[in-house]
């Protein structure tokens, strides 16, 4: 049932659709400018901007009250240790790969960073703007963040700090590993600066540490706080540049041209240019697994097929997966690890080679080689790259003097969301993708339906889904106002339109591929973003997951067979 909107939630959707808006200009100003001050004026900008959207996945960021779970989501998402840089430089690929320096590569963004000495953290932009608005939207939440505490524990302008502090500095600073003792001493002083409970502080402790860093969390906090405070108090500016390198590439398809050029390279050594080709853009490992694990795995797992899936997403069975991927080799599967720089790696399957007898559900081999599909998998794009990849993907391969065009048959996205209606784990089946902040919109018909999939537990819906510049901007009241509009919206996420955007251009005006070309679009619900506890930052879907994607992928791969 959709909730009811008011004139008061109508007003604050305008007002927080106002303050995306003013975001992105700021960003791109500020990126075309070159350098910001993330506490001075220009810094403000994007601050204030922030603080008035109030994005649900950063929960109390408008409040006195360090926000916890927020915190926790973008650290998994930045370089460790991007909490002790005064500069933070993003850059194009420029040859670091190449030096003494080790890639830093977030927990939950795929990037290369490189921490050059103390002061300096550098972050590799290979995936458009939309990995920069990502960027620059979780370093203004840190710089927010950052100086609530650094205003609650600076007593006067001399620079004296609260007992609380002092505590806090010598447990970070102290080279003596803590004992539970001095930990749980730590925490109460630091849960005193962060105006939050012992319990609160406790819960959350855990999931900021890792290995080497067990007390990660501190640290985390006692950095933020101090280069707060030595800004206020040393006039040391923290300061963001983009590299001029970086400015100058920025929308040249660079990566995205490589990236293509060597699967076409790939694709014509094998002879698959001429055979009919099918692109997935999901996860690496659902096409994989349901293709090959029910033969490489018969007789060691007697289990249902989807509890083959479930076993095989666990991290504890490798040596499942390690099987599966060995058959897959052996069986038609080439690997493509990415040397471009997008961070998406590719397989490309020949279904002729594949033994099929041990699937469970209706798949059909022609009897001609030739005629039988070639899949290529693609890992997940990130935002606008959806548009630089499948836009390169889908143009001709150059061969000497001549162009050869793909026999691309079908095009299926899958992937994950936020759903307007429902909760974790359910269906969207989109039937346009309409363009946040602009004018565009993209229908299309959809080879896949609703009455595709009939699940105990799992509900599908079908309707537009609205395409983000970006996840982390959304709040309840922009999201009510697009479940309530005559757009019929059931869902957001960051790749859609461009992948749209790619398909329409090379099937309806380049004609650089068969204009009547099938497209799949199908997503899983990963959070309910109008659902307190629901949102992104509340953590991943574990398990849950594995039936929506799996019954997506076996639906997408009968229908490519069989069609």
């Amino acid at each position: 049932m959709k909730p009811n909107i008011n004139k008061h939630e109508r007003n604050r959707a305008q007002e927080s659709s106002n303050a995306i808006e003013r975001l992105y200009i700021t960003m791109r100003h500020l990126f075309n400018r070159g350098f910001y001050k993330p506490m001075g004026v220009s810094g403000e900008s994007l601050r204030e901007a922030l603080l008035t959207l109030r994005p649900e996945i950063y929960g109390f960021i408008a409040e006195d009250k360090t926000e916890l779970t927020g915190l926790h989501y973008v650290i998994d998402r930045l370089p460790i240790g991007i909490e002790q840089c005064r500069y933070i430089n993003l850059t194009s690929d420029e040859g670091y790969k190449n030096s003494h320096f080790t890639p830093i590569i977030p927990e939950k963004r795929r990037r290369n960073c490189y921490r050059i000495d103390n002061e300096q953290m550098n972050i590799e932009i290979t995936r458009g703007r939309s990995e920069i608005y990502d960027i620059l939207t979780h370093l203004t939440f840190l710089f927010i963040e950052s100086q609530k505490i650094s205003k609650r524990v600076l007593i006067d302008e001399s620079g004296t700090t609260s007992r609380d502090w002092q505590k806090l500095e010598s447990a970070v600073l102290s080279k003596k590993k803590l004992s539970l003792k001095d930990r749980e001493i730590a925490i109460t002083h630091t849960a005193n600066i962060l105006n939050h409970t012992f319990k609160d502080v406790l819960e959350i402790y855990k999931n900021f540490a890792t290995d080497k860093k067990p007390e990660r969390f501190l640290e985390i906090i006692y950095w933020l706080g101090q280069l707060s405070i030595n800004e206020e108090l040393k006039n040391e500016k923290r300061i963001v540049t983009f590299s001029k390198v970086l400015r100058e590439r920025l929308g040249h398809h660079i990566h995205g041209e490589i990236w293509a050029d060597n699967i076409k390279e790939i694709l014509s050594k094998n002879n698959y240019l001429d055979r009919p080709i099918h692109i997935i853009s999901a996860n690496l490992h659902s096409v994989m697994n349901t293709l090959y694990a029910p033969k490489a795995l018969k007789g060691k797992v007697k289990k249902s097929a989807f509890q083959l899936y479930e076993d095989l997403s666990l991290k504890e069975n490798s040596k499942l997966r390690e099987k599966v991927e060995i058959l897959a080799k052996k069986e038609g599967c080439i690997f493509i690890k990415d040397q471009s720089g997008t961070n998406i790696d590719v397989q490309i399957i020949d279904s002729s080679v594949i033994d099929i007898k041990d699937l469970d559900f209706n798949v059909t081999l022609n009897s001609t080689k030739e005629k039988n599909p070639i899949i290529f998998v693609m890992d997940y794009a990130f935002g606008e790259q959806a548009y630089e990849t499948i836009d390169e993907l889908l143009k001709p391969y150059k061969k000497g003097d001549k162009n050869i065009h793909l026999n691309i048959e079908s095009l299926s996205i899958m992937g994950k969301a936020g759903i307007l209606e429902g909760g974790k784990g359910d269906i969207m089946i989109p039937s346009a993708h309409i363009f946040e902040g602009t004018a565009d919109n993209y229908p299309f018909k959809n080879e896949l339906s609703t009455s595709d999939f009939d699940l105990d537990g799992i509900s599908v819906f079908e309707g537009s889904m609205i395409t983000v510049l970006g996840t982390s901007l959304q709040n309840k009241d922009i999201l009510k106002f697009f479940f309530n509009s005559t757009w019929n919206v059931i869902g957001l996420e960051m790749e859609g339109a461009h992948y749209q955007k790619a398909i329409q251009s090379a099937s309806k005006v380049r004609k650089s591929i068969n204009p009547n070309v099938k497209v799949r679009y199908a997503y899983y619900a990963s959070d309910n973003p109008l659902k307190t506890g629901s949102t992104l930052a509340s953590g991943g879907l574990g398990t849950t997951g594995v039936k929506p994607t799996y019954v997506i992928t076996r639906k997408i791969i009968e229908q490519i067979f069989n069609s």
